[in-house]
This record gives C-alpha cells, sequence and structure tokens, in this order.
C-alpha cells in the first residue's frame, strides 16, 4: 500500500467529515468497497447518508483499512472548471432505433457498441420501474437489455456505485464500464487512481466511465410520491421524458408538458447536492448530456484517448453519428451557476 495513505480511518471519520456535515453526495462508493459489507442506504425519507451495521473491522477490530474514506468523492476540493481538460467536444446520436431514449440516445450508442465488440463485457447503469419511475442500479451484459433500459432517469437519486460489488466481486466482471453523475464520476475515478490494495479488484476491472451532466438529484420519494403526486396530480406510469436544463421539464405519454422552477423543488433536492460543483462530470473518459446540441443530439465532450477510442469505435460500426453544430453558451451558463456553490 503506497505510503501515506489513509488507511487507519474508518467509517466513523466519514460520517463525521462527510456524512454529519450534510455533504453526502448517495453515490454508493463507500458501500461497493466495505469488505465487511457493514455500510448500506435505506430508502424513504431517512437516506440522506449511509447507515453502518456497526461491524467495521477497523473501528471494531483495530484492522487497517479506511477503503471507504479512500473513494468518496466529498473528501478534497470540489472542482472549480466547467468543460475542464478534453480532447473534443461534438454533438452525437445514434444511428438506431432505441424506443426510450433522452435526447440523441448516444450513451445507449456508445455502450451498446462497447458490448457488441467485447470492449466491455458489463456495465453499470441505471434503471427504472416504468409504472412507478423508481430507480435502481444494475449491472448489464447484453446491449438488447441496455437498449430497453434507454431513457432512465438519473435525476433520481440512486446509489449506483454500489452495484459494482455485485459486478466484480459477485460476478467477476472484468471490463466494466460506468455510467454516472459527476459525484458517481469522481468516486469511480478515485478507485482508479488510487494504490489502496482493498480497492485494486474495483481499481482493475473497470474500463471506461461515462459522465452525465447534473444540475442536482432529487429525492425520489419526495419529489415524485410527494410533490408530483400531491401538488401537480401527476401520476409517474404516465410520464415518457423528464429533463433538467435549469428548471424541471416533465412531458407525459399525451404530449402536455410542464416546466418546474428548480426553485419550487429546493426541497426535495438532495443535501449533498448543495455543495457539488461539477457540472459536465469533469472526471469521466466522455461527459454527455442533452444541453449544448441540436435537438435530437447528444453533446458530448471526451476527455481521454480510451473516450476518444470509445466514439471512434462506435462511429466506425455505424453505431453513432457526429456533427460539429454546437452551442456550448447553455452549457457554460449552467456550469457557472454551480460554480457559484464554491464561494457559498
Amino acid at each position: 500500500m503506497a505510503e501515506g495513505k489513509p488507511i487507519s480511518k474508518s467509517y466513523i471519520d466519514l460520517e463525521k467529515e462527510v456524512w454529519d456535515a450534510d455533504l453526502c453526495s448517495g453515490c454508493g462508493a463507500c458501500i461497493a468497497v466495505c469488505p465487511a459489507d457493514a455500510l448500506y442506504f435505506e430508502t424513504g425519507t431517512d437516506s440522506a447518508k449511509p447507515k453502518s451495521n456497526g461491524y467495521c473491522k477497523a473501528a471494531v477490530d483495530d484492522v487497517p483499512c479506511g477503503a471507504c474514506y479512500e473513494v468518496c468523492p466529498r473528501i478534497g476540493e470540489q472542482p472549480e472548471s466547467i468543460f475542464g481538460d478534453y480532447i473534443k467536444i461534438t454533438a452525437a446520436k445514434a444511428e438506431f432505433e432505441i424506443p426510450g431514449k433522452q435526447s440523441g440516445g448516444a450513451v445507449t450508442a456508445l455502450l451498446t457498441n462497447a458490448l457488441d465488440t467485447g470492449l466491455v463485457d458489463a456495465v453499470v447503469t441505471v434503471t427504472e420501474d416504468p409504472w412507478t419511475l423508481k430507480p435502481s442500479s444494475m449491472v448489464i451484459t447484453k446491449s438488447e437489455a441496455l437498449i430497453n433500459e434507454a431513457g432512465s432517469r438519473y435525476n433520481w437519486w440512486v446509489p449506483l456505485v454500489s452495484a459494482l460489488k455485485e459486478a466484480v466481486v459477485n460476478k467477476k466482471h472484468r471490463n466494466i464500464a460506468v455510467v454516472g453523475v459527476p459525484c458517481v464520476v469522481q468516486a469511480v475515478r478515485k478507485m482508479l487512481e488510487t494504490d489502496h490494495d482493498l480497492v485494486r479488484p474495483y481499481k482493475d476491472s473497470i474500463r471506461f466511465v461515462i459522465g452525465l451532466f447534473c444540475t442536482e438529484s432529487f429525492d425520489y420519494e419526495k419529489l415524485v410520491a410527494g410533490k408530483l403526486k400531491s401538488e401537480y396530480a401527476l401520476e409517474p406510469m404516465k410520464v415518457c421524458r423528464i429533463d433538467v436544463k435549469g428548471k424541471l421539464e416533465i412531458t407525459l405519454n399525451d404530449g402536455t408538458q410542464y416546466v418546474i422552477p428548480l426553485a419550487e423543488l429546493e426541497d426535495t433536492v438532495r443535501p449533498g447536492c448543495h455543495v457539488c460543483t461539477d457540472f459536465t462530470a469533469l472526471k469521466a473518459d466522455i461527459s454527455a448530456g442533452a444541453v449544448g446540441s441540436p435537438n435530437g443530439y447528444t453533446t458530448l465532450i471526451v476527455r481521454t484517448l480510451v473516450g476518444q477510442h470509445l466514439l471512434e469505435s462506435a462511429v466506425a460500426n455505424g453505431k453513432l453519428s457526429t456533427t460539429d453544430e454546437l452551442n456550448l453558451g447553455i452549457i457554460e451558463k449552467l456550469g457557472a451557476k454551480k460554480l457559484e456553490r464554491k464561494q457559498k
């Protein structure tokens, strides 16, 4: 283990510095890497931070660990950039039918191509119940299943990274793609960059990370089961599309649209989102979002050579097409607004 790593840290340190300070992003990384399976999330009104069953190997048995602390995206400074480092920015759309796609379906096209060509053997992503919109994290290994899950909402909180334990430890996948919002991306990047022995199985198994533009994540119970039902009389099964573009845009199956200012939804935003300054998922291999591109396209920020290879492979195989028609002003506007949290 590399010298200077916080191997003596435990969930107690994380609880003090992050959980009790309302900084927790809810990404689930601590749950994934805990070797004792001692951490978990509850759902409902008590889901703002993880809980411990009390059996932490470091806290109880004085066994050096600190894996949970090592991968937490809230340990350390928040970023101060809108676009970050990148190779290119382009707009892209899928060149095959994706029934439930959001914007251009580019993320689904990238991942479908990666599965079909063997670049990855599993994708850790979000799925949702079509009747209730309730989200969950899952491991997908077939492109057909990935296409069927296209359009799943990342607006609702789900401890996505916790599904990595299923992918890495239980199912033994060794070429994994992870898709998630910026806090998820930050946690996964910490896994990839650490020398911590207990995190090594994850470091050795994750091949690339796709990040999603994010303003904030909403608590499902408070927004969908609460506000949307009680105040707007919206039934989840009638919702076909939800976008967050500086406001919450909801489209029903019959074409009816609702636009709700984010100021009206403050009480449904997860507490940890209020400190996040990363709009474009700066630590991803490719970042993707619905803003900045023409209708029917997805904006892609290609940040690494791994991401560039992923994009070029999808284009070469006819799964994806691109255009240089972009308007980066809206990304700058939303990114700058999120950066304002740094000064507060």
